[in-house]
């Protein structure tokens, strides 16, 4: 009975949605990250009577034809785009970034990974990094004997001394885009890798070529929305019980059938 695979599909379609709804309610407190949504499509049709064909017993065309489907299928899970809102947090090292754009780290195999996390730390010698400890590209090292640090728009780095009056320039950050972010492979840890979907790199200064600006002390919050997420939870567990209704619906009349004597 072909019922029992279709509801079977929808079944799992609706479980892999609830598993993409329970990591976005795991992550509503991680610094830069973008919800998940699941996309489906359906699946091929059995073509019974193809539309437009003529009947063989009175030579008219089908208005419709029937066309059976088979189900369904998880067609993506992509990210939402979308800027969250800033937190303030007067950290030195904390930066948000305010429009498109991603920070490029240098992972310990020399590859780089891209992320919207801006706490960012320093090492014992200076280096700043991410909370992994991945250096930031371009490399930027601290002053030991640096009283504070200054981060404007434009990504400059200054470093302000007890016996200068005139701050210091350590370097600048850059920001990556993408031309389908979307496409970026998830790595964890707020990392990205580069796939041959996202596109190439495409490096260049806050503010400029479409990219946004940076923020010192401030963290870009989740972009989860906490209502939404329980009201598609709920309709995916509502789904998921349905399918099961016709999958027990399914399973009585194939058990009438095979007692018919």
């Amino acid at each position: 009975m072909r019922a029992l695979k279709i509801a079977a599909t929808g079944m799992t379609a609706q479980q892999m949605r609830v598993e993409v709804i329970s990591q976005n309610l795991s992550n509503m407190s991680t610094t830069g990250y973008n919800a998940r949504r699941a996309e489906f499509a359906d699946l091929a049709y059995e073509q019974v009577a193809r539309a437009g064909t003529v009947t063989a017993e009175t030579g008219t065309v089908l208005p419709t034809g029937v066309q059976m489907g088979l189900g369904v299928r998880p067609a993506a899970v992509s990210m939402e785009l979308r800027q969250g809102s800033l937190s303030a947090t007067g950290g030195d090292l904390d930066f948000a970034i305010e429009g498109r754009g991603y920070l490029e780290v240098t992972l310990p195999s020399g590859a780089s990974a891209y992320t919207r996390d801006g706490a960012l730390k320093r090492t014992g010698e200076g280096l700043i990094v991410t909370s992994d400890g991945y250096p930031v590209v371009p490399e930027i090292v601290i002053p030991e004997d640096a009283r504070s640090l200054s981060v404007n728009a434009s990504g400059e780095v200054y470093a302000h001394f007890l016996d200068a009056t005139e701050p210091q320039l350590l370097g600048q950050f850059t920001l990556t885009n993408f031309t389908n972010a979307k496409g970026l492979e998830a790595m964890g840890s707020n990392l990205f890798l580069e796939t041959g979907a996202s596109g190439p790199p495409l490096v260049s200064q806050p503010g400029t070529e479409g990219l946004g600006t940076l923020r010192q002390g401030y963290l870009e919050d989740s972009t989860v929305d906490p209502v939404r997420e329980i009201t598609d939870l709920i309709e995916a567990q509502r789904g998921y019980e349905l399918n099961a209704k016709v999958l027990s619906a399914a399973d009585q009349m194939l058990a009438a059938t095979t007692q018919v004597r």
